[in-house]
């Protein structure tokens, strides 16, 4: 079976606390998938077992049908590759070419493909004119496409973004939402955690939700997000699109403006407009 298969997962830290309990799912080869949940849900604890960061204390993880137990996390690390959420866990090169060269150079990469890949990833990253540069001299905004680039350059076939959006202004999150969609174009899985719910909206079909070191929904976005249960679980809002069309008397679970503007008549597009001006 492709994909990332966990099949009831509990970890603890070594002071007693359990951050995941009898967690299982599946996620299948080239799917694009949200985690959401409040700090301390067990969202990061998670995904760093499906990369062998962190080992399950019971439960297994299968990748592409393969039990990782008996893998190193470097050997993993080649199938599943991490992006820290903060970049300064994992950048300590000097120059950003020798940042996403480094694991390259380890597998002895040859001169040309090496290139060819860092290349790749930085334009895909926007941060090609950097290449240079210390990655510290960079604004932490731009670290973190240069730890997304890494990954990238890597070659692996399922990525986890922690917290991707984490810092960035407008053109970040507009470069972030590219990059998901060419890497799932290329057939990468990726597997994103965050908090910010309109780039979930915008962005991701499939919604896993956690609370209290469980999965407590598992549903496309449309139906999450009219849960009343699961978001107050989660701590989660619905976003005020939706409660404005719940007002209104719209049918369906709108959440998004296109949403709303589809169900719209001519009078409410245009005071919507206006108010999206003075907001």
């Amino acid at each position: 079976m492709e994909g990332i298969l966990a099949e009831n997962i509990t970890f603890s830290y070594p002071d007693g606390y359990t951050a995941v309990e009898d967690v299982s799912l599946h996620i299948s080869a080239g799917e694009s998938v949200a985690i959401v949940g409040q700090n301390g849900a067990g969202k990061t604890t998670m995904v760093k077992m499906f990369n062998a960061l962190l080992r399950p204390a019971s439960g297994r993880i299968l990748i592409d049908g393969k039990d990782i137990a008996g893998m190193s996390t470097a050997a993993v690390s080649k199938f599943v590759g991490y992006v820290f959420q903060n970049p300064g866990d994992q950048i300590f090169n000097n120059t950003v070419y020798n940042e996403i060269a480094y694991i390259l150079r380890y597998n002895k990469c040859d001169a040309e493909t090496l290139d060819s890949l860092v290349r790749d990833a930085a334009e895909l990253c926007g941060i090609s004119e950097y290449l240079s540069m210390n990655p510290y001299d960079l604004p932490f905004s731009l670290r973190k496409f240069v730890t997304i680039a890494v990954v990238i350059a890597m070659g692996s076939k399922y990525i986890i973004l922690d917290e991707p959006t984490a810092g960035q202004d407008l053109d970040g999150l507009h470069r972030q939402r590219d990059i998901i969609q060419e890497l799932v174009g290329r057939g990468k899985t990726i597997i994103t955690i965050t908090h910010d719910m309109r780039f979930v909206i915008e962005n991701f079909q499939r919604v896993i939700a956690m609370a209290d070191k469980r999965i407590v929904a598992d549903a496309p976005r449309e139906e999450l997000f009219w849960d009343f249960d699961v978001l107050e679980k989660c701590s989660l809002k619905q976003p005020r699109i939706a409660d404005l069309a719940r007002n209104l008397g719209f049918p369906g679970r709108i959440i998004s403006k296109k949403d709303f503007l589809d169900h719209a008549t001519e009078g409410e597009k245009a005071e919507f407009c206006s108010n999206q001006r003075t907001q």
